[in-house]
């Protein structure tokens, strides 16, 4: 019995030792929007893949399961008391997280912008994201190449947010590749399709039925692709759809040839990015560079899918495939920043 209590004591004691170094490791920390979404996933799965090669840094990932600003704001807040080392913040209110932002940078918790450009009233110096414009204009481009250089018509154009920055940039930055390239198109739009995946296609039904005889019907928004390629089979039409992401169903839609691509914003890439700088800055004190770190996006076309299908199959195929970028980023962060006041 004296040898049982004494073995239960060691193992007690080395759990509290365990329990005691684990608290003891700097902790960084991420709160994204739509934690269900394939978006957030891939930004959270590269977040710990930058912590992880770190190492000695422990990580957590937050948000809620759908669309909720204030439920986003409530859990930063929470975050920021554990998280000293660093938060990342993917939110789909920027203005709405200002003021918590701002009160975090008074406690000294570093704060990094991923995806979505946060307000400059919230006082964060660095944002890792796309060039959401140009994002638009490759889309634009797949659209174009299946239509005659004399098209005339109309496209639709929707937007999944209007207002956030990066949407209006993708959406802007396809009615300017369509002005520039095909004139006689005139794009429709961008109009309200809305972020939920039931009202969004509820809309796109609208918009489809108001304009039957559209050459195309494009989206700024992840739900916008597999709305519109689930309603173009239903219909059996043949207008071209576009659209934003990786989610299964969006790569589906390209291999049955309901979508002409969708353009990828490699999120993973900017999340990996992102918990590598603040994981570097939680552990050894790393200064965070100041500016945008413009991550590159990628257009998914039948001629590349099954490349993507197999990176999409399982974290490690998703770590192989980015390994390349991640490390030309370590190799030279600075290489990578751009001013700030350029970010769009």
């Amino acid at each position: 019995m004296r040898a049982a209590a004494l073995v239960l004591g060691l193992v007690l004691l080395a759990s509290c030792g365990a329990a005691a170094e684990s608290e003891a490791l700097p902790h960084v920390g991420f709160v994204v929007k739509r934690t269900g979404g394939s978006f957030a996933q891939e930004m959270t799965s590269g977040f710990h893949e930058g912590v992880g090669r770190i190492g000695g840094v422990s990580a957590t990932v937050t948000g809620p399961p759908g669309q909720d600003g204030h439920k986003e704001v409530e859990l930063f807040r929470d975050l920021a008391m554990a998280a000293r080392g660093g938060i990342a913040v993917a939110t789909s209110e920027p203005a709405l997280m200002a003021p918590s932002i701002g009160e975090a940078l008074t406690q000294h918790v570093a704060v990094v912008g991923v995806d979505m450009r946060l307000t400059a009233s919230s006082g964060v110096k660095l944002h890792i994201g796309n060039d959401d414009y140009e994002l638009g204009e490759k889309l634009a481009d797949e659209l174009m190449r299946r239509l005659p250089p004399d098209a005339t018509g109309t496209v639709v154009l929707g937007n999944t947010a209007p207002g956030l920055a990066g949407f209006d940039d993708r959406a802007e930055g396809i009615r300017g590749r369509f002005a520039e390239k095909l004139p006689g198109v005139v794009v429709l739009g961008p109009f309200d399709t809305q972020r939920d995946d039931v009202a969004n296609r509820d809309a796109w039904k609208r918009l489809v039925a108001a304009n039957p005889d559209a050459l195309a019907f494009v989206g700024t928004g992840d739900c916008d692709g597999v709305s519109l390629a689930a309603l173009k089979t239903e219909k059996s039409a043949r207008w071209l759809v576009g659209g934003f992401g990786v989610d299964p169903r969006t790569l589906q839609a390209v291999r049955d040839g309901a979508m002409v691509a969708t353009i990828s914003p490699e999120h993973y890439l900017k999340g990996a990015v992102a918990g590598w700088l603040l994981a570097r800055h939680a552990k050894d004190g790393a200064t965070l560079p100041e500016g945008w770190i413009e991550t590159p996006g990628l257009t998914v076309t039948t001629g590349n899918l099954d490349q993507i299908l197999h990176r999409q199959e399982s974290e490690k195929a998703r770590r192989d495939y980015f390994q390349p970028q991640i490390d030309s980023f370590v190799e030279d962060p600075a290489s990578w920043v751009r001013p700030l006041e350029q970010a769009r």
